[in-house]
């Protein structure tokens, strides 16, 4: 899966999770920047970007991501 492809879907998937239809992910894009984004929507987009590109992560894989471009990097090699 491309790079394109990967941000494509995985904005939609963001816009989705956070009701924002106007949302737009850079790779510096971190939970500081979306409005809504807590401890709990953080679970529902996991989840949600977990069944939209069939992928698993494990705790740890989430827990060290820093922002939007580390967490398409993991997605990309995954998928």
């Amino acid at each position: 899966m491309q790079k394109t492809e990967v941000y494509s879907k995985l904005t939609a998937v963001f816009q989705d999770v956070f009701d924002e239809d106007d949302l737009a992910l850079t790779p510096q894009t971190t939970a500081d920047d979306v409005d809504g984004w807590d401890s709990l929507s953080h679970i529902r987009l996991v989840l949600a970007v977990s069944k939209a590109f069939g992928v698993k992560f494990s705790a740890s894989e989430i827990g060290n991501l820093k922002n939007v471009g580390e967490f398409a990097d993991l997605i990309e090699k995954k998928a």
